[in-house]
């Protein structure tokens, strides 16, 4: 069967897994009357509550004789990751913008690293249907970006259609039919070239493992591209690193291919193919399986290093235990170690003391949600605040500066330039009118500036700005950046949280607890309205006497307290702070609950 292999990439919420969604029914991939879900693709539980792709995952559809395996691709540069890996496997890629916000910063992320492999792409104008898109201002900015990008001039000569991806069509004017997708098929089938592995058949078996899993009965599993030759069940295969040592030699036990959304068994994997192989035991992503008498590991794609780095620690408050199965620092280091093998841009680091991991990658969001996904599987954390990976160049101390593109109301772009190129020590590229009362800023800003900047950012904006993010380049230190300016209350008591107390504790600043909680000595319950930490009692109740006056009791009535969520509560700690993390609850703590400890920890400093 002739073969196409094509990726789907986009900035987040431009509606690349909605359009997949759109493919896979109007390919005949579901039979008639069968259930389906919105966003098929989208499979983790995290993915589907936050409504993005985080894990870059295949599929495959039929299309009048001819079967195109087609990758959905996370589009936050955090998860660049898989993307990168991903891009190796496919011959083309399909371009999603939206028509009204055009391209974003993650637009020109995933976009630079498909040109620079040298992909054809096909520039999708989604969401043409919205009453603010403008697809020619779109598509003229998408050519702005390629040229910028240095794309050739066979690149630069792309197809183009207009589409909705919710509505299931795709044209090659605006004025279409508005029908379905075929044009979408067809341009593909005419566009993308078929897999040039196809010719390479008669050699020796060879597979770069792209993406890592796992099956509770087949084991480990590795998905790639057939590089060449053919493979059956049974046949003896041997794994080679990028430096072309050997690592294993393992007999394939099943053969998987992408057919719709399930991976089924088939006999012979053929060079161009796009399958998942069982057997192995240690092999992991970017090695090479190969036939025996191969010699030589095919190039893997550099990934780009880390960003940040966060450390893991075990929970070592006086709740540790209560939520959680999961606690042992052994234990933790296993999962984090497994998170490394599948997830290529994250690195762990032991600390001296053997009960604390450094954890570096692309992120914040990335860092969140290996965090989320470990809470839900039982781990007790202590997390730190996120630090900025720096490095010397001709010894000078450089630091990582990202591109932040931020649209706003026009009343509230004073606000966010003042504190992007106040205190945050940013650049102010470009600043022009978005149309509609709207303003789009362009900002080179430290990593470190922007760590804990997006609550902020709501709080100037009333919650109507649009920050988006991505790694620029390397520029030398920039000095000190300030961090939080209001101090914290904190408990210098362990029980339960007392109603009459809080209510007392109001006027002091804002909680993050409410009555009836259990705290403990060194847990943060609140902001202080100053710059200055202070220890408060939420256990002190009223003084009770035998004598009582009508109307002299205040009804306790508590402002409702402040809920972090985890993203937030990470960006919100300061250096000395920590984040408890379990299965059913955040807490934010001192890294250091004794008082005289913390003195003796600040004066040291």
């Amino acid at each position: 069967m002739d073969l196409r292999n094509i990726a789907i990439i986009a900035h987040v919420d431009h509606g690349k897994t909605t359009l997949v969604d759109e493919l896979l029914k109007q390919s005949g991939t579901y039979r008639e009357g069968q259930a389906t879900t919105e966003r098929a693709m989208d499979s983790n539980d995290i993915e589907r509550e936050r409504g993005i792709t985080i894990l870059a995952k295949a599929t495959s559809v039929e299309w009048k004789g001819l079967r195109i395996n087609i990758v959905d691709t996370p589009g936050h540069a955090d998860f660049g990751g898989e993307v990168e890996r991903i891009l190796n496997m496919v011959d083309g890629v399909v371009l999603l913008v939206d028509a009204a916000e055009g391209p974003m910063p993650q637009t020109k992320f995933v976009t630079s690293k498909a040109l620079a492999l040298g992909l054809r792409p096909i520039v999708v104008l989604n969401k043409v249907d919205k009453p603010d898109a403008e697809p020619e201002r779109a598509l003229n900015e998408v050519f702005d970006l390629f040229a910028n990008l240095g794309a050739s001039d066979e690149q630069l000569d792309f197809p183009h259609l207009y589409a909705s991806g919710r509505s299931g069509w795709a044209d090659e004017t605006l004025d279409g039919p508005r029908k379905d997708l075929s044009a979408l098929f067809e341009l593909v089938v005419r566009h993308v070239p078929a897999p040039s592995q196809v010719e390479k058949a008669d050699q020796p078996f060879s597979m770069l493992a792209t993406t890592l899993g796992a099956d509770n009965f087949l084991g480990r599993l590795l998905t790639g591209r057939v590089e060449s030759g053919t493979l059956r069940t049974g046949t003896t295969l041997k794994a080679l690193s990028r430096d072309g040592e050997r690592i294993e030699q393992f007999r394939v036990t099943k053969i998987l291919a992408f057919r719709g959304l399930a991976q089924t068994p088939i006999e012979e994997a053929v060079a161009g193919d796009i399958v998942t192989l069982a057997g192995m035991t240690k092999a992991t992503v970017a090695d090479t399986l190969c036939a025996p008498e191969v010699e030589t590991a095919l190039p893997a794609q550099p990934i780009d290093p880390p960003t940040i780095t966060v450390t893991f620690g075990i929970n070592d408050s006086p709740l540790a235990g209560r939520d959680g199965s999961k606690v042992q620092s052994r234990v933790i280091r296993d999962r984090l170690m497994k998170e490394a093998e599948q997830n290529v841009a994250i690195k762990i680091a032991d600390t001296p003391g053997g009960e604390a991991f450094e954890v570096s990658g692309r992120g914040e969001l990335q860092m969140g949600v290996l965090i989320e996904n470990m809470r839900r599987e039982g781990f007790e954390l202590s997390i730190s605040r996120p630090r900025v990976i720096f490095k010397e160049e001709d010894g000078i101390r450089m630091e990582p500066v990202e591109e932040v593109i931020v649209d706003v109301d026009d009343e509230f772009s004073g606000a966010v330039i003042d504190k992007l190129t106040g205190e945050r020590k940013g650049d102010l590229v470009e600043m022009r009118p978005a149309g509609v009362g709207k303003t789009r800023i362009i900002a080179h800003v430290p990593s470190r500036g922007l760590i804990g900047y997006h609550g902020q950012f709501l709080t100037d904006t009333r919650g109507t700005g649009v920050l988006n993010r991505i790694f620029h380049g390397w520029v030398p230190h920039k000095g000190p950046i300030q961090g939080r300016r209001q101090g914290v209350l904190i408990s210098m008591e362990n029980g339960v949280s007392v109603a009459y107390a809080l209510w007392n504790l109001e006027e002091r600043g804002k909680l993050f607890i409410g009555a009836q909680e259990q705290v403990y000595t060194g847990m943060v319950i609140g902001e202080h309205s100053r710059d200055n930490d202070l220890e408060v009692n939420p256990l002190k109740g009223k003084k009770l006497t035998n004598i009582r006056a009508s109307g002299t009791d205040e009804a306790v009535r508590l402002t409702p307290h402040i809920r972090l969520s985890l993203e937030e509560a990470i960006a919100y700690i300061q250096d000395d702070e920590l984040v408890e993390v379990t299965p059913k609850i955040i807490r934010l703590r001192k890294r250091h609950l004794d008082p005289h400890e913390r003195k003796r920890a600040s004066r040291s400093e």
